[in-house]
């Protein structure tokens, strides 16, 4: 496909243009899903930036992002299509109005392709004009191991099955994105079908390139002191770590609130925006703010 990236620097920098920032060992699994194409599985905490990189290669390729949210029960029916059944009683009650129908005839025309609804593995296996879709599975770790199964297969074989239409294979693979919190560990095989990649907090001068590129009004210096400070609280025991996704969250949240400089007040009035969990927010607010804070201040003075 010739609209791919030819390296792993352009890669970089065709994320980059995005607004998606990564280090060059995410750049490199990167390209090679694409170019090889192969699955990538990407694995981290949540608010890392796993869900944005999808967004960002379908962006940059100008391809459609077909997204499938997991969840606990999700199966692979629900997965891959249903059929329309208030349109189907319709056509059936008509058919029974206009008298004499053809039973069998009626039974093909309700399940043919007129009465399907096409869920995202159905649709990703489909033909796009633009070419083949970006498709993003979601947190694959929130499924049980049925659907884990399912999905070895249908990777396999870019292929899923209708019973009352018959296998489906995609004339051109989608670029798969799995994405996993590690809530439980996925399986082996799913993971050996995919190129792997453990998508950890960034380092202090990359976060501030993140935060640079998706809160470019903010200050250098409210920047650097909420990257410090959200550095500082990633290193205490909280319920969730807040990740980048939050930074960037608590950060906008500043800048609503002309926020020139960090505060112990404005920490703690703000930490709703940063923090998901009452008891760290109980936890942080005051005099452990106001101590983080200080910590971080430390770290930003010159030598």
């Amino acid at each position: 496909m010739s609209d791919l990236p030819v390296s792993i620097d352009e890669t970089i920098a065709a994320l980059a243009a995005q607004n998606y920032v990564c280090g060059r060992d995410l750049g490199t699994v990167a390209y090679l899903s694409l170019r090889l194409g192969k699955p990538l599985f990407l694995e981290g905490e949540a608010g890392v930036g796993k869900t944005e990189i999808a967004k960002a290669i379908s962006a940059m390729l100008g391809r459609r992002l077909i997204r499938l949210q997991c969840f606990e029960g999700l199966d692979a029916s629900s997965a891959i299509y249903e059929w329309n059944f208030s349109a189907q009683m319709i056509a059936i009650r008509t058919a029974e109005a206009a008298g004499g129908a053809d039973r069998a005839k009626l039974q093909q025309e309700l399940f043919s392709e007129d009465f399907l609804i096409r869920r995202p593995l159905l649709e990703a296996m489909e033909p796009h004009p633009e070419g083949p879709p970006v498709l993003l599975i979601d947190e694959v770790d929130r499924t049980d191991e049925p659907f884990e199964a399912f999905l070895l297969e249908a990777l396999s074989d870019f292929q899923v099955t209708i019973p009352e239409l018959g296998p489906i294979r995609a004339a051109e693979p989608p670029i798969v994105i799995l994405t996993s919190n590690r809530t439980r560990e996925v399986h082996d095989a799913l993971k050996r079908r995919c190129l792997y990649h453990w998508v950890d907090y960034p380092s202090f001068a990359r976060e501030m390139e993140i935060l640079r590129a998706r809160v470019p009004e903010a200050t250098e210096t409210l920047s650097e002191e909420v990257v410090a400070f959200v550095q500082g609280l990633r290193g205490q025991d909280l319920f969730k770590t807040p990740g980048v996704a939050e930074a960037i969250d608590w950060a906008r949240c500043l800048i609503a609130l002309d926020t020139v400089s960090l505060s112990p007040e404005v920490i703690s009035d703000t930490l709703g925006g940063l923090l998901k969990y009452q008891d760290d927010i109980t936890r942080i607010a005051g005099a452990e703010a106001s101590r983080l804070l200080d910590e971080a201040k430390q770290r930003l003075a010159p030598a």
